[in-house]
This record gives structure tokens, sequence and C-alpha cells, in this order.
């Protein structure tokens, strides 16, 4: 069994115009020890997914339901508040995209850290102090005892992520979801900070659930991939088996976009138009408008996400051979 199993997630938001659907039957699934990189454009529903499952959206403007949403054996969406709580943040924890809005201006940043532990675990106030101060060590921040007592606006973009990171593991989750950890970060501390959680996810044996949009990212810490659009998931495999043959027209253009070293200059493949917004999906597949290779069809049917031999799993009536 899989240590998290998504299948047909749906979300609606509510707003001016009426309830607009946001993830459309979205199916993923993440053993326990393995990183998978979930991938798409911005638009198209990933930080959305990752608050689902963690029963971070306030209902309303908010709607979930799903066929199953399960941790571990546990039907979160069946989950009491309490019972939630008592999940979130121990078993599975989530670093969020931007440390400086996630973390409380007028809390030390030992303070937060220290809330998991007082919520989570029976240590005592000495022990939850001496934890703290460990944490902040193992996660590579200097002089822990001075950073604990200061406020996050006193931190680097760099620290306040480490102390996001040390928040997140403070109860050693079986689950950690990084929601984009490095986008506002310098490209030097980027890489100091995944090869943090690929040490730690090594070491702890926790699944790691990665969203960005970033492929390069993808292809150093990753084992699957799902490849998201508006709102659905078009095309999951291996790293390696992805990288190496895209089925679907839309993952084959975002590898094709990436910068290589060598390249001719000012000659980066793009994918013409944009992620159409929530309540705009056209009908059929909603790639169509932007694929060269949709068929009349594509316009009026959406195709199921196919399971092949290999576990390569397409959504697309004419996939790149």
């Amino acid at each position: 069994m899989s240590l998290l199993e998504i299948e047909g997630l749906q979300v609606w938001m509510r707003g001016e115009e009426g309830e607009v659907a946001v993830v459309a039957g979205l199916d993923l699934r993440l053993d326990a020890g393995r990183t998978l990189g979930l991938v798409g454009e911005s638009g198209c529903g990933k930080s959305i997914t990752a608050r689902a499952v963690m029963r971070l959206l306030p209902e309303p403007p908010a709607r979930v339901a799903a066929r199953a949403l399960r941790f571990a054996g546990l039907d979160l969406l069946a989950l009491a508040e309490r019972r939630m709580r008592a999940v979130r943040g121990d078993r599975i924890a989530m670093i969020f995209q931007e440390p400086m809005t996630s973390l409380n201006p007028t809390w030390t940043v030992g303070f937060q850290i220290e809330e998991s532990l007082r919520l989570h675990t029976s240590l005592d106030g000495t022990a939850r102090k001496r934890r703290v101060l460990d944490l902040l060590r193992r996660v590579g921040v200097g002089a822990p005892e001075r950073r604990a007592a200061q406020y996050p606006h006193q931190l680097s973009g760099g620290l306040r992520q480490r102390a996001m990171i040390a928040m997140a593991l403070a109860c050693g989750p079986e689950l950690l979801i990084a929601d984009e950890p490095t986008t506002a970060l310098d490209v030097t501390v980027q890489a100091q900070i995944l090869e943090l959680i690929a040490d730690l996810r090594d070491e702890l044996g926790m699944a790691v659930l990665l969203i960005t949009h970033d492929l390069g990212v993808v292809a150093e810490l990753c084992d699957e991939v799902a490849v998201m659009y508006a709102g659905r998931i078009v095309e999951t495999a291996g790293v390696e088996a992805l990288f190496g043959r895209p089925r679907h027209p839309y993952s084959a253009g975002l590898l094709a976009a990436m910068p290589r070293l060598g390249a001719r200059p000012n000659r980066l493949a793009t994918i013409a138009g944009t992620v159409p917004p929530p309540g705009r999906w056209p009908p059929g597949c909603p790639f169509a408008p932007r694929c060269e290779r949709r068929l009349e069809r594509c316009g009026r049917e959406m195709p199921p996400l196919a399971v092949s031999a290999t576990e390569h799993r397409v959504a697309c009536w004419n996939p790149v051979a």
C-alpha cells in the first residue's frame, strides 16, 4: 500500500463568479521513502493540491472531494479536525513557498519551532529547547542559540527557509510536502537547501512530495515525476523514463524549454499561449488549444490517464512516439 494515495481529487473555489474547479479528478500515489516531483506552470493547481492534502483549505470558500485521500491507511477527508491536527505537523509536514509570510513575525524562531514539539510530544521545556537547538544545527544554522532568539525579519531568506525546514522536521514526519522551497532564494542558497532536503530525506527515510516548476530540480532530487496541467495530471513516470522519452506534448514542451549548455543564444523553445484560468478550461483536453499535435477529438473528449506496461501513464489522444 502506498503511503499517500490520492484518487479523483477535486477542489472547487467560490468567488465573485460562483464556484469554479481548480483541481479536477487528480490521481497520485507516493510510496514511503520515495520522492515525487509535481511539476507544471504556475496556475496548474499544484499548491492547491498540497493544501488539500494538508486540509489547509478553508471550507468555504473551498470545497474538497475525492474518491480516496489516504495517508498510511487514514482517510484524511473523514478525520475530525482534532485528529487531523494530530497528523498535521507530526506525521505530515509542509515547507511553504515563502517563509517570511509563513513564519509569525511576532514570535521568535525558536518559539515557533518549539510549538510543534509542545503540541505533538511529551518533552518537557528543557528537552524541547535542547531539541530546537539540535534541529537548527542539523539544518546548518550556525550559532543556533542566537538564531533561536531572533525574529523572522532578522534572518536572511536562506536562514528563514532553514528554520522552516527545522520546524517541519521537528517531529520526524513520514511525509514532507515541499512547495517551491527555493523560489525566493538566490542560486547558491537554492543548491544548499535542495542538498539539505535530499540529505535529510535519506537520513530519516521520509517520503517527499516536491512541488516545483523547475525540471532541473526534479532531475536531481526525484524518483518519479507527475506533470500537472489545468488541474489534472497529464503524465506520470519515473524520472529517467520521462526525461528520456516524454509522451505528452506538454511534458515534451517543458523539457524542450529547459536551457542547455552549448545551445545557440536566443533559441529557447517556448510553448505558445498560457495556462487557462480556472473556470475557463476548454472542452476536451485543456492543453489542446496550445498543442501542435491536437486532433479533432482533442477538442471534444478528455483523454484518460492510460497506463502502459512500464507504469508510464499519459493522458493524450496523440502522444509523442
